[in-house]
């Protein structure tokens, strides 16, 4: 019985929807897998890369129209305190001057400056409590703007590893794919080529009438 040629490379292929999505083949001593996108997964892709590397050297700087939105919000939030405060100690102030006048008919007395000062250390207080209000308020706005600048960065990255991921894992089943191709043609060529129970017996024969 004559031996069989040796088995050709078997080629891995990954189909989707009969389309082609991965073919594995073997150049010269290579083997290569080859990954097509569809046009839709292409433009995902190129987008998350092209806006990642976009994004990146600008992601702790703030354009023009982002400073100007955050510095109207801190003088929104610095007015709506001050008015509160206004609204609260203005009504309180009045009604002292309105009783000490009745009462005394003058202001140039111990016991308004007594309640003036109590009013206006109070005021003042508030005042203080603003200033602290506004600047914790600046850190929020500029905390919060950073945070959806790093969410989108982070999202273009899902992106782009959820495509790499999808890749790998495609290319690695079409690599099984051969390799389970390939198994299949050696066994088949092991099988033919040792088959018949006197080919060891032949092949000894071989041997020593070429030793004579």
């Amino acid at each position: 019985m004559g031996k069989s040629s040796r088995p050709s490379y078997s080629t891995g292929t990954i189909s989707i929807n009969g389309v082609d999505k991965v073919v594995t083949r073997k150049d010269g001593d290579n083997v290569i897998s080859d990954y097509k996108m569809s046009s839709a997964e292409q433009k995902a892709y190129d987008y998350a890369q092209k806006q990642f590397a976009k994004s990146l050297s600008k992601v702790n700087v703030f354009d023009k129209n982002t400073q100007k939105n955050l510095n109207k919000q801190i003088k929104a939030y610095k007015q709506n305190g001050q008015k509160l405060i206004a609204e609260t100690y203005e009504p309180v102030l009045n009604n002292l001057k309105t009783d000490i006048a009745s009462r005394f008919g003058s202001f140039d007395n111990s016991v308004f400056m007594d309640k003036l000062n109590s009013i206006e250390s109070k005021r003042a207080e508030a005042m203080s409590d603003l200033a602290k209000d506004v600047t914790a308020k600046q850190d929020e706005l500029v905390k919060n703007e950073l945070l959806k600048k790093y969410t989108y960065l982070e999202f273009l990255q899902d992106i782009q590893n959820q495509a790499n991921s999808n890749m790998l894992n495609t290319i690695s089943a079409s690599l099984q794919n051969s390799k389970s191709g390939n198994d299949y043609n050696t066994g088949i060529y092991s099988s033919n080529n040792n088959s018949s129970p006197f080919s060891n017996y032949a092949n000894l024969a071989s041997n020593l009438i070429s030793l004579w």
